[in-house]
């Protein structure tokens, strides 16, 4: 950048003023940086973009999420900060900010600022366990007080949870101040104190056993990060307990938590190998030559890959794109006793020297996937600059400067979490191995018919149980392209939807001669009456792209159509809403054989089959179970 470019601050304000959302690769840079005051400039100038009620994001490249935030004592610039936060990870936020003083009474009675949000943020202050009464007498009745607050704290958030229909209720552990700390003169006291506010502290973690909770441990973060956490100052004249840099912190951490709630983990990382998977040339150094495992910085190589590995076993595909010639690479991936990432362990490889962002596309398309899915890490500004060019959706990670920050770099922002991770999770890169023995079958076959009924695919077609939801709600996050109205019904709404007669919850597993493809589709379905009689409205389908192409979304609806003839339904509802992703599924329902019916006001196509036509829908080489 010259010196006569734009800041990225100036970028956003720039585009904040001409009505539109600032390119996703500028809002990075800015929160990359850390710094939190051009990152607040940057969320109050979004908040006053979305304000106008412009057209900001005509490309869809964002999704808006609601976000309610309520605090012990004044947020500060929490709102802008986690506003900002939020659009560098590609969502543009709704915040509403409870009444000053209401903590207690919003969490007593949840209602406006709970119900139909996407998260609740509980900003938690010390000020709510320490009694400002307390004289110094007596030890004792301190500690008391911390246990009877954490109790009380505990039982409001639990009620809030159990009580309103927000997807994520937020908070956060919490440091013990050094002003009620060393109020106390006895260094046994003193202990017993901290004993106390870590068990606080572990009462509040344990909150995230409950559905739709999540806890960001920020005295972790405050201590392996070089800011204050507070500022007397700040708590003396505004009742603000915690500096921006804190809120900062904290604010990404929520981000993290929304990421995944809104579908946009990431799920392939695709890698660099020189001076990032190990240090040096090797097409220079050759494979004996190159810097991995040992002392610095080998062993900081090593971490990396270490890091890379651990992703992978927890469901992360890993894909190699390197300019460098293939044998050598092969040879050091196989034969160097300190490589960890051996060949076999990438689920796609592109190793030429043809542009990395063509060759990041060719990958996505093999796995059947968005690029969108990926993370490229690169050492080289030029490679990353280029992806960020071609491809600004995806997620890019430097691998410049000292290798003792690469796995940190790598791991800080959170692109690969989910919620919960399920074992359809765990089992995605064999998954998609399967799926390339798959390809190599097919190649023996006159016909797609023929190939399909050789794969002796069987649909395990059922009502969603409580060992369902996760991931048929994570199914609804994450799909995009087999994604029907781009309704994404998180856990608490497809658990309510499980619950309630009125509805159906339908998940649908799939198994082939080569293994299992575990829950890959669902369907959340409405029934309602109309001059006909009873409708069933399947309110979207959803359906996960590694089985497109087998027919097992007609099973899907098969299932539907003969479950609603069983209740007595005599008409089954499609729709279909496009949503700039979407247009692979555009036909599902007329092929389904559904005439096509009335478009509602938010364009929104609908479809009508007879109940009756439901053995007609299943293809003849699945079989369902």
């Amino acid at each position: 950048m010259s010196t006569s470019d734009p800041t990225p601050i100036q970028q956003i304000k720039d585009a904040a003023r001409a009505g539109r959302m600032p390119r996703l690769s500028v809002l990075r840079a800015l929160d990359d940086s850390g710094d939190a005051g051009t990152l607040r400039q940057a969320g109050r100038a979004l908040a006053a973009l979305w304000k106008k009620g412009a057209d900001a994001d005509p490309s869809g490249d964002y999704r808006a999420v609601r976000v309610s935030l309520a605090a012990v004592s004044t947020p500060g610039p929490l709102e802008p900060l986690l506003r900002g936060t939020l659009a560098a990870a590609g969502m543009t936020a709704e915040i509403t900010v409870g009444e000053y003083g209401a903590f207690r009474a919003d969490l007593a009675a949840p209602a406006a600022l709970f119900d139909g949000r996407d998260a609740v943020c509980l900003l938690l202050d010390d000020s709510w366990f320490w009694p400002r009464g307390w004289d110094g007498t007596s030890t004792d009745d301190l500690l008391s007080a911390v246990e009877l607050r954490t109790e009380e704290l505990c039982g409001l958030i639990r009620n809030a949870a159990a009580n309103s229909t927000a997807s994520l209720i937020a908070l956060h552990t919490l440091p013990l101040g050094a002003d009620l700390r060393n109020s106390l003169v006895s260094w046994r006291d003193r202990a017993a104190l901290s004993r106390a506010w870590y068990r606080m502290n572990a009462a509040l973690l344990e909150l995230a056993e409950l559905p739709g909770v999540v806890v960001a441990d920020l005295t972790a973060l405050l201590a392996e990060s070089p800011v204050a956490a507070g500022d007397a100052r700040l708590r003396a004249y505004a009742d603000m307990p915690y500096t921006d840099e804190a809120l900062l912190l904290l604010a990404r951490e929520w981000r993290r938590a929304l990421q995944a709630r809104s579908g946009l983990s990431r799920k392939v990382l695709a890698l660099d190998l020189d001076n990032t998977l190990w240090g040096g040339i090797l097409g220079e150094a050759g494979p004996e030559g190159v810097e991995i495992g040992g002392l610095y910085p080998g062993k900081c190589y090593k971490e990396l890959q270490r890091a890379a590995l651990r992703l992978r076993n927890q469901g992360v595909m890993l894909a190699l794109a390197s300019k460098n010639d293939e044998e050598p690479v092969l040879r050091t991936l196989g034969e160097h006793p300190e490589v960890l990432l051996r060949p076999e362990t990438f689920s796609a490889r592109a190793v030429d020297w043809s542009p990395k962002a063509g060759n990041i596309k060719a990958m996505a398309a093999e796995l059947n996937l968005s690029t969108s899915a990926f993370v490229f890490m690169d050492d080289s500004p030029f490679e990353r600059g280029h992806v960020t060019a071609e491809l600004p959706e995806v997620a890019v990670v430097s691998a410049e400067g000292d290798p003792a920050e690469l796995a940190g770099r790598l791991l800080s922002r959170g692109w690969f979490d989910v919620l919960e991770l399920t074992e359809t999770d765990r089992r995605r890169p064999a998954l998609y191995r399967e799926r390339g023995e798959r390809n190599l079958f097919q190649a023996g076959f006159a016909s797609s018919e023929e190939f399909l009924t050789g794969l002796g695919i069987t649909a395990g077609i059922r009502a969603a149980g409580p060992f369902d939801i996760q991931r048929v709600a994570q199914l609804a996050a994450r799909t995009n392209q087999f994604n029907l109205t781009g309704v994404r019904f998180d856990a608490a709404e497809t658990t309510r939807m499980a619950e309630d007669p009125e509805c159906e919850v339908i998940a649908c597993s799939v198994s082939d001669r080569f293994g299992e493809e575990g829950l890959v589709a669902a369907a959340w379905v409405r029934r309602a009456a109309c001059p006909a009689g009873i409708t069933w409205q399947v309110a979207n389908l959803v359906m996960s792209c590694r089985v497109l192409g087998r027919g097992v979304e007609l099973a899907v609806i098969a299932e539907i159509a003969r479950r609603a003839a069983e209740a007595g339904a005599v008409l089954l509802e499609g729709r279909y809403l496009p949503t700039g992703r979407n247009a692979m599924a555009a036909e599902v329902w007329q092929r389904a054989g559904f005439t096509e019916g009335p478009v509602l006001d938010d364009g929104t196509r609908t479809f009508t089959l007879s109940t009756r036509q439901a053995r007609e829908l299943s293809p003849e080489w699945i079989h369902v179970q």
